[in-house]
């Protein structure tokens, strides 16, 4: 029997060693491919290997597609596929009731039971009454499937994850074409190799179709989706590729100076991988060389990039404040994690928005942008490159491990749609002229960008004040007092788009404000209180300086401002500050997305209680 379903969410875990990430992303691959849209969640240990059937060894993939425009990973998982007791007992609190839960009953052995903090063996004791348990030794199915190969009991139990993403593709009418081909490239230099996962995909999927495990298969119709040419897309793909369009944009070389540090070191393999377009990359021996290198490749006219976390990011602040002093162009992409300090390398935060605002000694403001989802980073990347060029300035660019890794389908959209990037360089002054590298434009306050070794833009840079005009060190305290002034300006005249009143009603008295990756939980959340029939609005911040010039206004608007966040309430402490409203933070600081079950239920207690007021 088949039944058609509008979503469904999907979660593969196991050991690290298990593969469930390149199965759960071929899965989301070929959901994307068909027409669905789709959300995914990598969730790997930081531990290179950790203990075998460990629970902080457990690796998972979640894909969320549905044939309706989603947003989220999903938080109630209709699937689980837990390959070993540790990957059950992590993840099993994420399947809904009535859920489907597929586990390799070859895996439940006495020691790894223990492992997992098991005391008795959950498929038998009746714990799992509650969920459509598919207990079935995967190990021995897959052997089967792959005998006439010849492999050893390790490389067959490697290829238990393709058995299962046949039995899961199956049970979804997945086609299995695109992951065939996939495959035979994948593994072309090894013959014996390929064949086993081919045979062992396939046994999958005729497992499902010649058994009576499953009662209902179901299917997924394509998401109703504009016109043009899509790819799925992750944030780190994005912004590797947002960045070249920039260079291109601008007419400028790409340098990216960077020091690998999960999670940020995806953009370094994306762009290392772009020579062909002029890209150049540099893997510093740390990141305070990282950045350096990048602040010098800008000073000799190039695009300067370097990309961090957290605890990099923090090490970083003093060439930022270097790049404030000399007003040269800088993208800092900052893809946050869990902290503080070396904290939870692979989980997602929101926890360094202050640090990107004030995390530097003096004066020193820069412009702080934040993308909302993964296809959006690649928009987000050419606007931070677009600021930093024109208005002569490090921008930071606050990414997180959930953005980085997720991804989704992105419309591709044809490059001369792309506004062009003028860097306007300097030009030599008249003859008998002086060039003056700190004269600014009156409107903009940008000053000169001058190439060294142009004759004629002979100057002075260095990190001690400057002389206004000139450029020459200064210690004149009623000329520092004026410079001080003249950067913050600088930055609060940056144009930036105002922030956009979501609210259908024109009736809300709730309005739900967020910034990054927050978007896609309150987007969901707001969509479910007002199928309800409840008014809420919703404004996603996306330039968090300088704010937009009207989201002052939009605030009070609101009689209620709540401010969900991955961290204690940084936003909402900026907001109040700033505009003196009662911004009131809702914060869930887990590693993981917002939940949109919680979240839901607090805006609803929110808006009820704000008609309750009237």
């Amino acid at each position: 029997m088949s039944e058609q379903v509008s979503r469904v969410v999907v979660r593969f875990a196991g050991d690290s060693g298990d593969g469930m990430q390149l199965t759960g992303g071929r899965f989301g691959a070929d959901a994307a491919r068909q027409g669905n849209d789709i959300v995914t969640l990598p969730d790997y240990p930081a531990e290179i290997r950790a203990p075998q059937g460990s629970l902080n060894g457990v690796s998972s993939f979640q894909v969320h597609f549905a044939d309706v425009d989603i947003v989220t990973p999903g938080d109630d998982l209709d699937v689980l596929v837990a390959m070993n007791p540790a990957a059950l007992k992590v993840h099993l609190p994420s399947l809904r009731r009535g859920g489907v839960l597929i586990t390799d009953t070859a895996e439940y052995t006495r020691r790894n039971l223990s492992h997992a903090g098991y005391s008795s063996n959950p498929l038998t004791d009746g714990s799992l009454d509650q969920w459509q348990l598919v207990d079935l030794d995967l190990t021995s199915i897959t052997s089967d499937a792959v005998q006439e190969f010849g492999l050893g009991r390790k490389t067959v139990s490697r290829s238990r994850n393709m058995l299962a993403l046949g039995l899961v593709s199956w049970l979804y009418s997945r086609d299995l074409t695109p992951t065939r081909q996939w495959i035979r490239q994948r593994f072309s230099d090894n013959p014996r190799v390929r064949d086993a996962n081919l045979a062992a995909l396939q046994g999958g999927w005729n497992y499902g179709e010649n058994t009576e495990t499953f009662v209902v298969r179901y299917e997924v119709a394509p998401a109703g989706q504009s016109p043009g040419r899509y790819r799925q897309i992750s944030g780190s793909q994005a912004l590797a590729l947002g960045l070249i369009a920039a260079s291109h944009l601008s007419g400028l070389p790409l340098f990216l100076g960077a020091y690998p540090i999960t999670p940020a070191s995806d953009l370094l393999h994306e762009l290392a991988k772009r020579k062909s377009f002029g890209v150049h990359t540099f893997q510093a021996e740390d990141e305070i060389a990282a950045v350096g290198a990048a602040l010098g490749a800008s000073f000799g006219g190039s695009l300067g990039v370097c990309t961090t976390s957290g605890p990099g990011f923090a090490l970083k602040q003093e060439m930022i404040n270097l790049a404030v002093m000399t007003e040269l162009p800088l993208v800092v992409i900052d893809v946050q994690r869990a902290g503080p300090s070396t904290g939870m390398p692979t989980k997602t935060e929101q926890g360094d928005l202050l640090q990107a605002l004030w995390g530097r000694n003096g004066e020193s403001p820069v412009p702080v942008i934040a993308p909302q989802s993964p296809a959006d980073c690649f928009d987000a990347a050419i606007e931070a490159s677009r600021i930093a060029l024109t208005s002569r300035t490090p921008v930071v660019l606050l990414a997180d491990a959930y953005l980085a890794n997720g991804s989704e389908p992105w419309l591709i959209p044809q490059i001369a749609e792309l506004r062009p990037i003028d860097p306007n360089f300097a030009r030599p002054p008249a003859e008998g002229g002086v060039f003056e590298p700190y004269r600014r434009d009156p409107a903009t306050l940008d000053r000169p960008w001058a190439i060294p070794g142009t004759p004629g833009l002979e100057h002075r840079l260095g990190g001690l004040e400057k002389q206004d005009g000139l450029g020459n060190i200064s210690y004149d305290p009623e000329n520092h007092d004026k410079m001080v002034r003249l950067r913050a300006e600088h930055i609060a005249r940056i144009p930036v788009p105002d922030a956009i009143w979501d609210d259908p009603s024109d009736a809300a008295r709730v309005v739900v404000v967020g910034w990054g990756s927050s978007w896609g939980a309150i987007t969901a959340a707001v969509r479910r209180v007002r199928q309800m029939g409840l008014p809420i609005a919703q404004v996603q911040v996306r330039h968090l300086n300088p704010l937009p010039a009207n989201l002052g206004v939009l605030l009070r608007r609101g009689h209620r401002v709540i401010v969900p966040e991955v961290n204690l309430g940084q936003l909402s402490t900026v907001l109040r500050a700033k505009y003196l409203v009662d911004a009131q933070p809702w914060s869930r600081v887990r590693g993981r997305p917002l939940s949109v079950t919680e979240l839901t239920e607090h805006l609803l207690q929110q808006v009820e209680e704000a008609q309750s007021d009237q």
